[in-house]
């Protein structure tokens, strides 16, 4: 799996997940539970996994929706 974002903007990470399902691009939330252990203040950020094979098309996916800025580097 490779890392396609990391923010702690869960209207982003909503936004992109809705994108990707959409197409049939299956993603993977990570550090979900970690808010959690900052009391709930989401100043950990979460990371959206995608599939090796799917990454490029994903990144793909992102840039034509106009989120090229969230994309982790």
């Amino acid at each position: 799996m490779k890392q396609l974002i990391r923010t702690t903007d869960i209207v982003t990470i909503s936004h992109i997940q809705a994108i990707l399902d959409a197409e049939g691009i299956a993603t993977f939330e990570l550090d979900v539970n970690m808010s959690v252990l900052d009391g709930s203040l989401g100043i950990l950020p979460r990371r959206i996994m995608v599939a090796d094979d799917e990454y490029d098309d994903a990144v793909q996916l992102i840039t034509d929706a106009g989120l090229a800025m969230e994309l982790s580097e």
